[in-house]
């Protein structure tokens, strides 16, 4: 058993979620609690460190190179894991998964094209496309009867000549859908008719709540595979983000080409040494980790989802079916958005992702990263009712 009730201090150790909040926001406060960017406070599994570990006592940390097992070790697991059969010539390994969606929008489209996303979605899926000079192009989720869907009469009407990608995102960040192959099948049919590059952050496709499979992209057919663009990572599953290594998955060959030689472009021809260390050593030594991981995950979020029903029931938890990140929806509150952000800030000392900052349809409602001890998140549900108990 994992203790993933240890409190670990994060502070001053080079952290984004704790040390970066000055940089990144213009404002800190000594008492605040952080729940916002997509990192863990739980220990990196200890055969991940072990590994790193034994790594450094080697002594050189030089370039990287020779790390066909460590592609074995990636294909064994989608295998054993997923029923997933990886083909090895489909796999690149790349940065931050930011920096890949970056990088492929660069790569597979001109400037003034158009890319379509689905908000409330991770942020940064707009700042690449506009980043570059693209333009976004809109297709929001649907939310009905307290569950998200795809409006796909919607996404219809929003293709044009100019729309050139697809940025999904499955699971979900921030809604915690996980698409069903169904509904995988029915976007990527329309987007196959009309030639659009399909680009899938699967970040989370690890993080599955029980109950819900995940249908990775190049699973859905033989066509939407040679037509489609598989990011995942490492980082989520295993709280790695600092080592900065996606995996990409390209079995078109000539999609695969044409990103290698961006990277080369780019100046990027080899992968993180301690990176690469890892994500072999999380592949063949972690999964009893991450199916404790899943079920603290889910415990966490049953504990807020009670929580909110006894004392703040305006606040309603929308049922996550993955990812380890809470969306609360506050509408019913009546609230604008800065106002709430000033109340959790302020009052609550609380700090977390808001949903405007996702785009449509966010506004009102709030994400709240669950993968911490659950003495923490007891002490979030507190500040969280302090900070709105007034507005019950």
């Amino acid at each position: 058993m994992y203790n993933f009730n240890e409190i670990i201090n994060r502070k001053n150790t080079y952290s984004l979620k704790y040390d970066g909040i000055q940089d990144r926001f213009g404002f800190s406060y000594d008492d605040l609690l952080p729940l916002w960017v997509a990192d863990m406070d739980f220990k990196t599994p200890q055969p991940i460190r072990d590994a790193l570990k034994e790594k450094l006592d080697q002594g050189i940390l030089g370039y990287s190179g020779g790390y066909e097992d460590v592609y074995e070790s990636v294909i064994n697991w989608y295998k054993k894991r997923h029923d997933f059969n990886l083909d090895r010539s489909w796999l690149n390994f790349s940065g931050t998964l930011v920096n890949v969606l970056n990088r492929l929008v660069k790569t597979f489209t001109n400037e003034g094209d158009s890319i379509i996303v689905q908000p409330p979605v991770f942020p940064a899926f707009f700042d690449a496309i506009t980043n570059h000079n693209r333009v976004v192009v809109e297709n929001p989720l649907v939310f009905k009867n307290g569950r998200y869907e795809m409006d796909l009469e919607d996404l219809k009407r929003k293709i044009n000549p100019q729309v050139k990608m697809i940025i999904l995102c499955s699971p979900h960040n921030p809604v915690g859908r996980v698409w069903s192959k169904d509904e995988l099948k029915a976007v990527t049919d329309i987007l196959l008719e009309n030639n659009i590059l399909i680009v899938s952050d699967e970040a989370h496709s690890e993080l599955v709540l029980n109950g819900y499979k995940h249908h990775f992209i190049s699973t859905i057919s033989p066509k939407v595979a040679d037509n489609s663009i598989l990011c995942v990572t490492t980082h989520k599953t295993f709280n790695m983000a600092g080592l900065e290594i996606s995996n990409l998955i390209i079995p078109n060959k000539e999609l695969k080409k044409a990103y290698e030689g961006s990277l080369l472009k780019d100046g990027i021809n080899k992968p993180n040494l301690l990176g690469l260390t890892a994500v072999k050593a999380g592949f063949d030594h972690c999964e009893q980790w991450l199916d404790e991981l899943l079920l603290y995950i889910e415990n966490n979020l049953d504990f807020v989802h009670e929580y909110l029903k006894k004392y703040l029931p305006n606040i309603k938890l929308i049922k996550s079916e993955g990812t380890f990140l809470a969306w609360l929806d506050l509408t019913a509150l009546g609230l604008p958005p800065k106002t709430m952000e000033k109340l959790l800030l302020e009052k609550g000392k609380l700090l977390v992702n808001q949903g405007y900052t996702f785009g449509t349809g966010g506004e009102g409602f709030i994400r709240i990263n669950v993968a911490c001890p659950r003495s923490t998140l007891e002490e979030a549900m507190k500040r969280l009712y302090f900070a709105f108990k007034e507005e019950l």
